[in-house]
């Protein structure tokens, strides 16, 4: 099987002493987090070694507050609230419904934020000057929900009904994955989850109606529930794509997107550390990931039963046997 390179820890204590020049001698600062993930979560290690290799290490002087919602995204305010009354430094905050709890708790401690598109969300001005308290990483959902479908059809050739999970949330996306889908001459519905005990309901629907394959849309709520996603398509024998490159390693058929490690390592990661150090929120522009994977699990298809076209297989970046 083909393996995604590990990130080792290596280097970090060697390497803090002189990333730690500019902050504040016998200070302990503070990172609150309010995630769809726990801390444990392997793309946070790279986040981690980052703020290691710059100077700030977990139980010398650096404290983490944790808050994973996972699927109770009922409860995100509640914990920005007492995120805020903790007086931590940085808010770090996953998904709109979370970063705009966070926002409503407070004006003044800075937030770094990661959803599909922060400018149409609202929850900033725009990508280089996002103003307030707030920036952080927009994923570019939007645009790569069409790509997407785009593979998704060339590794099923014949497709002709397609479902679609998404947000209760998303807006604009949609009207767009509907128009790119006629063009291609494929029924497509969309079923908007607001809840995860939606989920499995809205996937039987899916396949009830004929639906040959499905596209998960980006979304804390479905990110948080991909395993009863893969769990159910898998029972169904419902071919899947998915956002991120890690989601087809864990089961998932197909994923394209950017890579988990690499957006928290190499964007959300130096945005906690120049905030830390007293940047602000206002200037440090919003980031965008560049770089993006096509990952496919053979193991996953055999068991779907599914033979993916040569031609299609030779454009993944990654192929899982």
């Amino acid at each position: 099987m083909l393996r995604r390179k590990f990130i080792t820890l290596l280097g970090g204590v060697a390497a803090w002493p002189f990333a730690a020049i500019s902050q504040e001698a016998g200070r302990t600062y503070r990172i609150g987090g309010l995630s769809v993930s726990p801390r444990d979560a392997s793309f946070f290690v790279p986040m981690v070694e980052y703020l290691r290799e710059h100077g700030f290490i977990e139980g010398q002087n650096l404290t983490v507050d944790w808050h994973d919602y996972g699927t109770r995204i009922d409860l995100i305010p509640k914990f920005a609230e007492e995120l805020v009354e903790a007086h931590v430094d940085v808010i770090y905050a996953a998904g709109a419904v979370a970063i705009r709890a966070a926002q409503q708790a407070t004006t003044t401690i800075p937030i770094v934020g990661i959803t599909d598109d922060m400018v149409a969300s609202g929850l900033v001005s725009s990508l280089a000057r996002p103003g307030g308290n707030t920036t952080g990483v927009s994923v570019l959902a939007p645009e790569l929900n069409g790509k997407r479908q785009e593979i998704l059809v060339e590794a099923l050739p014949g497709l002709r009904r397609m479902g679609a999970l998404a947000d209760a949330n998303a807006a604009s996306q949609l009207q767009e994955l509907q128009d790119a889908a006629r063009e291609r001459d494929i029924a497509l519905s969309i079923y908007r989850i607001a809840q995860p005990e939606e989920i499995s309901a809205a996937i039987d629907t899916a396949k009830a109606s004929s639906a040959e394959a499905l596209i998960v849309l980006s979304s804390p709520v479905l990110n948080g529930a991909r395993r009863i996603i893969m769990e159910r398509v898998a029972a169904l024998g419902l071919p899947t794509i998915y956002q991120f490159p890690e989601e087809a390693e864990e089961g998932g058929l197909i994923a394209y997107g950017p890579r988990l490690v690499h957006i928290y390592r190499e964007l959300i990661a130096p945005q906690l550390v120049k905030l830390l150090r007293g940047s602000k929120p206002a200037d440090l522009p919003v980031e965008q990931p560049t770089k993006f994977e096509l990952v496919v699990n053979l193991k996953t298809a055999k068991q779907l039963g599914l033979t993916l076209p040569e031609a299609f297989l030779a454009r993944a970046d990654e192929i899982i046997e």
